[in-house]
This record gives C-alpha cells, structure tokens and sequence, in this order.
C-alpha cells in the first residue's frame, strides 16, 4: 500500500516544474528521500543553496501536489542543498565563519545561545523556554527556534497550535509570551512523525533560520535536540553562536552525557557558557522536603572539573512540570517563585556573558 501511495505520489510530482531547467521536480531529479508511512508524505527538493528562496513557490507546489492524492493525511516538503546518498562515512570537525557551507544565517541576531543536553530526559526544552520568557520579561528582543526537528516540544510549552502566516516567501514566526517562536511542530500535525534522514533535518533547520522573518533581536535561545549529531552540526557551521548551556541532571550517567557535549562544542569552536543542574533535588508539593532523588550536585562538580561556569541549579518540582505541560511557563505564571527567580538569575547571566561574546566577535566582510 505504501509503496502504490510513493508511486502515486511521484506521478502527482511530475506535474510541478523546476523553474531553473523546465524539467518536472522528479525528471530533474530534484525529489530527494521520499518516505509514506501510514497516510503521512516527507521529502525533500535538492535546490542550489542560493536559489532556496526563490525555489519557496515550487516547495509549496509540491506540497499541495502531494497533499491532494487520494490516500495522503498530511505532506511535508523541505528545501534542502545536500543529497541523502551523498554523505560521508565520517564527518571532521567542521571550522566556523568563512569555511562553513553558505552565507551564515540569522545576521540580524546579536547573540545566538544554544541550549543543549547530551542526553534526552534532563528537562532542557523546559530550561530553553522559560531562559527565553525570562529575557524577554526583562525588554530583550527574543527569539526562541526548536532546532529538535523529531520530538518538537515547543507547541506544547508555549501552549499553542497557531499555524504561522506566510507573506510572499517568508514564514512570520508565531508570537508568544513576549517572544517569536518556530518550531516544525507548528507546520504539522501533532501526531506526525518526522521520518526523516539527517540531510532532510538540516534542510528544515536551514528553512526555521533562512526563511522565517525573524527581524532583528537581541537574542535567540535555540532549543537543541539531545546528542551530538546533525543538528548541531548544521547549527555550529551555519549561524554564529554566541555560545552553549549545556542542561543536565546530577547523576553520573547523564554527566557523561553532558560531558561529550562540553567536548563536541569545543571541537567546532563554540563557547560553553556554562552548565545547569536540572532536577538537583525534589521539594514534596505537601510539606516541601527536599529529597537528593538524582543526588546533587554532580553538575557543579563536573563544570569546575571541565573548567566553565556552573550557571545554577533547579529542582525537580511539580508546579514546573505541570505548568510547562498546560503551556504557561513558571517565569510568566507563578514570577514571585523561587523557581522563576532562579530562572532569571541564570538568564541574566547567560545574557551577560553572550551578549560579551557576540560583541567581541570580529565581524566578516565580504567585498
């Protein structure tokens, strides 16, 4: 069935042309990593990365092409300049600023901080979210991308399923909390699985940073997806990050964790801001004893261990999870909490050091 799904899919496509060439996007061999699962269409168009805006109208086409065959739920087409079949067996260390892959993206963003976990499970969605309330309660232009393209949190923390405009070949970021936010979780269903190869997740990263109008902001907190692969690869070559806070829980098995990722960011020259101790001890919501459920303070040890900064620590508490699963962050709900405060404590300092680190990066002109 899915495969008489992919065929009819691929004979709609014929029907859109490549602009470029006159060919149809499958005889130009354009339509790349072709994937139907249970109703539900991805794939990607390989375009020159210069052309990726101009080729906006042709992404769309094939959507809608795709979408109206009888039997597909859902589409998802994303621009991409790599090809699936094309990548190496191993990746080197990639260098930063020149070197990199294409013009660097979000230029009108001060300073870009990436919120990172080695592993899944610590609580960084929640840390990115209410770092980036917390900055932009205090009058900072924020943006907030969720750069983990197959477990999207960010339409469930901020507590919407608005669908983003377009308005010509830009996508406007959804509004929320004081902030602009994107996340592929806004441009598809929420059940949809995202079954996609590595060269397709970058190509949709490339799309939430090169085709949304983010406009000019002070600072952009980007939401990474656990581990240490293309995503973060894509993030480290093609925007210049100001610096990593990397999220962790005190125990030993998600220090190591925690510990690849200082390395990984020190590998492609990116700045470790500092660490976080998530979950550091858990307050009873009855009458507040505070228990070391994943010991404490392992997350201190390891930064002066690693040599950064140890930002601060939060506790396992139940007002935090109930509140970021009904899409009201604690900084914005509950901000006369010791829990906020120490949000915007390490969101002030965060910034302070960013902010530092942006301005003293020498700036590349090209003439």
């Amino acid at each position: 069935m899915a495969d008489d799904l992919a065929a009819a899919v691929t004979k709609a496509l014929t029907a859109v042309k490549d602009p470029a060439s006159g060919r149809d996007v499958v005889g130009a061999g354009m339509v790349q990593g072709l994937v139907v699962r249970d109703g539900m269409v991805h794939f990607a168009l390989q375009v020159a990365r210069e052309a990726a805006a101009a080729m906006e109208p042709v992404r769309a086409a094939a959507e809608a092409a795709a979408r109206a065959v009888p039997g597909v739920l859902s589409a998802t087409v994303v621009l991409t300049a790599h090809r699936a079949e094309a990548a190496p067996a191993a990746r080197p260390a990639a260098p930063r600023g020149p070197a990199s892959p294409g013009p660097m993206l979000l230029s009108d963003v001060r300073a870009i901080i990436a919120v990172a976990s080695g592993k899944g499970g610590v609580g960084k969605s929640t840390t990115a979210v209410n770092l980036a309330v917390a900055l932009a309660a205090d009058g900072l232009k924020v943006g907030l991308l969720d750069a983990d393209i197959y477990g999207p949190s960010l339409p469930q923390m901020l507590g919407t399923r608005e669908r983003p405009r377009s308005e010509g070949q830009r996508i406007t970021p959804l509004s929320r909390w004081g902030l602009k936010a994107m996340s592929i979780g806004f441009l598809v269903e929420e059940e949809t699985p995202m079954i996609w190869r590595g060269p397709m997740v970058m190509g949709a990263l490339e799309q939430m940073m090169g085709q949304v109008a983010w406009g000019p902001l002070d600072v952009m907190i980007v939401d990474m997806p656990p581990g240490t692969g293309d995503a973060q690869l894509t993030m480290s070559q093609r925007v210049p990050l100001a610096g990593a806070v990397i999220v962790s829980t005190p125990q030993d098995v998600a220090l190591l964790d925690a510990r690849r990722g200082v390395r990984m960011f020190e590998k492609v020259n990116v700045p470790v801001l500092g660490l976080i101790e998530n979950m550091s001890f858990f307050c009873c919501p009855n009458c507040g004893h505070r228990a070391d459920i994943f010991s404490h303070g392992g997350a201190r040890r390891e930064a002066e261990r690693l040599g950064v900064e140890f930002l601060g620590e939060l506790p396992l508490k139940l007002e935090i999870r109930e509140l970021a699963d009904a899409g009201t962050p604690i900084v914005m709900a509950r901000p006369e909490s010791e829990e906020a405060q120490s949000y915007r404590r390490i969101a002030r300092r965060v910034w302070e050091k960013a902010a530092a680190k942006a301005d003293a990066a020498p700036k590349i002109v090209m003439e």
